[in-house]
């Protein structure tokens, strides 16, 4: 499954000032990592296709991370305004998506020390693809923050705590992830979220976000 996949839409909602409740379903220790918390509601919900996480506004009943996310930024422009911007949309969210998937499939992999090295060589390709998409631009879709930054903070946020040289020959990704903190250090109260990552990158919990 791809890593942390509520942080995104934590700090989404945070940025657009939506009100929302958070409720967390915490797994048990490892080896067994028991999800009973979850399981128990699992199907009591009306959720159509049943996962985590998911958002209730009123009426709507939404799973899959990145529809979410989708659904905010509609409410607040954050899509992309030309098509251009769209189709940059796009093709960011899935790239994401997919390098989140490659980087959980290491990670949680039995096989991690074996897979680890093989990784390692083939991310400065993966994080020069990132470099050339963004460019000189402040942000990937152009001069306006979109959804797909807060994916791709998170994507380039997770390969530095996995490999925290893996941005030192990319200045462009260096400052985007800086000017990212820096701003959402304005929008999240105390930094609050910012400092909760790392629990949620290495899955201390599960997470849901219902807004209202």
């Amino acid at each position: 499954m791809p890593l942390c996949l509520a942080h995104a839409i934590r700090l989404l909602l945070e940025y657009t000032d939506s009100s929302y409740e958070e409720k967390k379903y915490t797994m048990g220790d490892a080896p067994d990592y028991d999800r009973s918390q979850w399981l128990n509601e699992k199907f009591k919900l009306g959720l159509d296709f049943p996962n985590l996480p998911y958002l209730i506004d009123g009426t709507h009943k939404i799973t899959q991370s990145n529809a979410i996310l989708r659904y905010i930024a509609r409410k607040h422009n954050l899509c992309g305004e030309t098509e251009e911007e769209k189709i940059r949309v796009d093709i960011l969210e899935n790239q994401a998506m997919d390098v989140s998937n490659q980087l959980a499939r290491v990670c949680y992999s039995p096989d991690f020390e074996k897979l680890k090295p093989e990784y390692l060589e083939g991310l400065p390709t993966m994080m020069q693809h990132f470099s050339q998409f963004l460019g000189k631009r402040p942000w990937f879709v152009g001069d306006k923050i979109t959804f797909v930054d807060f994916l791709a903070y998170d994507v380039l946020d997770l390969h530095c705590i996995f490999e925290p040289k893996c941005l030192d020959a990319f200045p462009n990704l260096k400052d985007f992830i800086s000017r990212f903190e820096v701003m959402a250090c304005v929008f999240v109260s105390s930094c609050s979220l910012m400092l909760q990552v790392f629990a949620y990158h290495l899955g201390q919990s599960l997470s849901i976000v219902a807004s209202h």
